[in-house]
């Protein structure tokens, strides 16, 4: 588990582990909600998505995630809720999930698109 989202965050030892024997395997990784900024810590230069970097809304109320996956060394990419990111350089695939506040639909289908998205990686 990440101990803190902040760019100083530090992410548990046999998670950092696991990632990185995933990543270097070309294993695909899926990540949502919070979940990305693990892979911000880890991944040097992955992008990943938590949705929009906007803060001051009531409907991206973790907005602020965005600029510290950044500082971590990652690169965020602005995407709705309902949408995935695909990183396929990494093979990440992230989606914002619960960092927005929205009806439930939109984040099943934005984690459904992340899903399809993993298996699809998985079977190249």
């Amino acid at each position: 588990a990440v101990v803190s989202t902040q760019s100083t965050g530090t992410v548990d030892s046999d998670l950092t582990e696991k990632v990185k024997a995933f990543h270097a395997r070309g294993k695909p990784i899926g990540l949502c909600c919070i979940a990305p900024v693990i892979a911000a810590r880890v991944i040097p230069g992955v992008e990943v998505t938590v949705g929009s970097d906007v803060e001051g809304t009531e409907k991206w109320p973790y907005a602020g995630t965005a600029g510290a996956i950044n500082a971590m060394g990652g690169k965020h990419v602005v995407t709705d809720v309902s949408e995935a990111h695909i990183d396929t350089k990494n093979k990440v695939v992230t989606t914002a999930a619960f960092m927005c506040e929205t009806a439930l639909h939109e984040i099943h289908d934005g984690v459904g698109e992340m899903v399809k998205e993993v298996v699809a990686l998985a079977r190249q």
